[in-house]
């Protein structure tokens, strides 16, 4: 079963990922403290961040996510984005794919679905 860590603080993004991944079994973690995600994002098979969590937003998560598992597998990125103009942001952080607000259930899946095997499907 794959699993996703989401890192949001909203509960109305919550409320929203939950709903798009409810028909797929997906294992989905919550993190509410963007400061824990790179630690807790190993065993993975995707991460999906909001932009605007905390005080330390999306795109420094993603970064930090990509620079502590440089060199070996990591999960797939996904950045919640406030608006579509935002897409080259998630891209400069490092992300591999992005989805607006409010969360489409079909692009939300379709971000995830893109991914290829990651080490958490390994195990």
């Amino acid at each position: 079963m794959p699993k996703v860590l989401l890192v949001a603080d909203a509960p109305w993004v919550v409320n929203e990922v939950r709903t798009a991944l409810a028909v797929h079994d997906w294992t989905i973690d919550e993190l509410s403290d963007p400061r824990e995600a790179a630690g807790r994002s190993v065993g993975y098979n995707a991460v999906i961040v909001d932009m605007q969590v905390d005080s330390m937003g999306g795109m420094a998560v993603i970064r930090d996510i990509r620079q502590q598992t440089a060199g070996g597998p990591r999960p797939r990125l996904v950045l919640l984005l406030d608006r579509s103009a935002d897409a080259f942001l998630a891209r400069r952080a490092g992300a591999d794919a992005s989805v607006v607000k409010p969360v489409q259930p079909y692009d939300l899946r379709t971000a995830l679905g893109r991914a290829p095997a990651r080490a958490a499907e390994e195990e």
